[in-house]
């Protein structure tokens, strides 16, 4: 390590900037924002190698953007902060606003036209007070299981087709998903449009809306 104060501190802001920079660790941190899992847990939600998936989170950790603690013989991990997630985010901000395949991309989620402005999360707080929206969780049943919007219902991409003949077309529906990194709430909007139903996608995910401060529900609705 150098000496030079200055040259010290970059090589440790470089270490976050790393562990930030491979596909798979960003996944992984997208997982975490859900809620603390073990190791095997992750490795199935991110399709990764149970080896593979502890050699990417030795390096989360290292950098500090996560933690970890021991549950028996089973080490479960979470993220370090909210400041991880605000990270990720400005993340996703920034490649939006200056890299054009990632505008392509969002683009082409949205079947070739603009998406429609999302919902903040203080418009959506009130709608739901006031009863005047629908709310879709589309994560998977796990997720939506260990923590959701009070009120929404959990519908994945799968079940689009089968459900948006039964919802109210006089209704707005807001669909939300993981958080900074999750498309399932684009894919989502985009269907329920082709069935010339008023649907946007909230802004951020669940992990948003918790570390706000806002009410969970802690399993699934009945």
């Amino acid at each position: 390590m150098s000496t030079n104060p200055k040259a010290a501190l970059l090589e440790e802001y470089a270490l976050v900037a790393r562990a930030l920079s491979a596909p798979a660790r960003l996944s992984l941190l997208e997982q975490l924002a859900q809620g603390e899992r073990g190791v095997e847990a992750l490795a199935a939600k991110t399709d990764l190698t149970i080896a593979n998936c502890s050699q990417h989170l030795q390096q989360l950790r290292r950098s500090g953007l996560v933690t970890s603690r021991r549950d028996g013989k089973a080490m479960i991990y979470r993220l370090t902060d909210s400041k991880t997630l605000e990270l990720m985010d400005l993340l996703r901000i920034v490649a939006e606003r200056n890299l054009a395949q990632v505008e392509r991309i969002l683009r082409g989620l949205s079947g070739g036209e603009d998406a429609p402005e999302p919902v903040n999360r203080k418009d959506l707080a009130a709608r739901l007070a006031a009863g005047s929206v629908t709310v879709l969780d589309v994560r998977p049943a796990d997720e939506f299981a260990a923590g959701h919007i009070p009120g929404a219902l959990n519908a994945t991409l799968a079940d689009i087709e089968r459900i948006a003949p039964t919802l109210d077309p006089d209704s707005e529906i807001v669909a939300y998903c993981r958080g900074p990194y999750c498309v399932y709430a684009h894919q989502a909007v985009t269907a329920l449009r082709r069935h010339g139903l008023n649907a946007r996608r909230m802004e951020g995910g669940l992990p948003e809306w918790r570390e706000e401060g806002r009410k969970v529900a802690l399993r699934a609705a009945s």
